[in-house]
């Protein structure tokens, strides 16, 4: 009943918003738009999507390797693109069906893989508000009234957030150590809970072990380096935005990723809420600024769709290895 009921307020969320994202719209318009468009850019930018989902994939192994598992990059690159298959189902539901689908394929526990996703977001967090801030400080005075107008009243909210999560996250990481003896003696349940948060402990902590930090933090960059060559080539494919330049792709990569960040599927809804609005401030019309939202968010949508689909069915003939064949060698 809570899985249907968080399905339905998020499907009514990217419902709601793009129908008011849409209501104004003159569709045959859009649609003219999409005829006049050059579909080629489409398949760079799906390289370069591609690009960014294979570093992801590396990056999250390296974070394995300091548990002991060493699955192959093709088998996590499958369980990268079954997540987002996923989100596109359910909002966050991809962080769970990645690491059920390396469950499956090369046994590694569900609660420590989870830890180094978790891990991961806070990771990918930290970026995005490099990038935001990179973003303003470029583009302040265009920026400011955008975000004075859509955010200043959450602005207070949004400060106790990033302030309390962390520190309630260390709170109970500190109880936990300190009590979880006497929680295990009471019974066999929490026995098991304390033994899933361990392992997602591990997991989480697997950021201080990389062999390698540099080179995570590569991988991380050319992360973000493909996510933005992905959307930004889409401004040449239609010729009422092939005019935009390298900072307004930065601000929709900027700010494409916090209508991501909905709780909505795959950011349907506020991708195209957000992004269509702030293209407004670079002179496009309303109109065009949401038929490009709707163009980067459709053709990358698609891609993902297409090879999560794919990378399922590949993962239903793949022969499960052992925990052994899994190991660090």
């Amino acid at each position: 009943m809570k899985k249907i009921l968080q399905y339905a307020i998020s499907l009514t969320i990217a419902g709601g918003l793009l129908w008011y994202v849409f209501k104004d719209i003159d569709l045959s318009t859009m649609v003219g738009q999409f005829k006049k468009a050059n579909y080629w850019w489409i398949v760079v930018s799906g390289f370069a999507a591609i690009i960014a989902h294979l570093s992801r994939a590396v990056r999250w192994k390296m974070l394995m390797e300091p548990l002991g598992y060493n699955p192959s990059n093709f088998r996590t690159l499958l369980a990268v693109l079954i997540g987002y298959f996923a989100n596109f189902i359910m909002p966050r539901m991809g962080e769970v069906s990645k690491c059920g689908s390396l469950q499956k394929t090369d046994n590694i526990p569900f609660e420590k893989s989870f830890g180094t996703v978790v891990a991961e977001r806070i990771f990918d967090l930290v970026s995005l508000l490099v990038l935001l801030a990179l973003n303003l400080l470029l583009e302040f005075g265009r920026l400011k009234e955008f975000f004075v107008e859509q955010f200043s009243e959450k602005i207070p909210l949004v400060i106790g957030i990033l302030v309390a999560l962390p520190l309630l996250g260390f709170a109970g990481v500190y109880f936990f150590k300190k009590y979880q003896d006497r929680l295990v003696q009471k019974s066999a349940f929490l026995k098991k809970v304390i033994h899933f948060m361990n392992g997602l402990l591990d997991g989480l902590l697997s950021i201080k072990k990389l062999k390698s930090p540099g080179l995570f933090i590569a991988y991380t960059v050319l992360i973000w380096v493909a996510y933005y060559f992905s959307a930004y080539v889409l401004f040449f494919s239609i010729p009422e935005t092939s005019h935009l330049g390298p900072l307004a792709g930065l601000t929709v990569l900027v700010i494409g990723s916090l209508g991501m960040a909905a709780p909505a599927q795959g950011g349907i809804g506020p991708f195209h809420f957000l992004v269509g609005n702030i293209l407004v401030l670079y002179g496009l019309t309303k109109e065009a600024g949401i038929t490009l939202a709707t163009f980067i968010h459709g053709s990358q949508m698609l891609l993902l769709l297409f090879l999560g689909a794919i990378s399922f069915l590949i993962t239903l003939f793949l022969k499960p290895k052992t925990s052994a064949e899994t190991a660090v060698s």
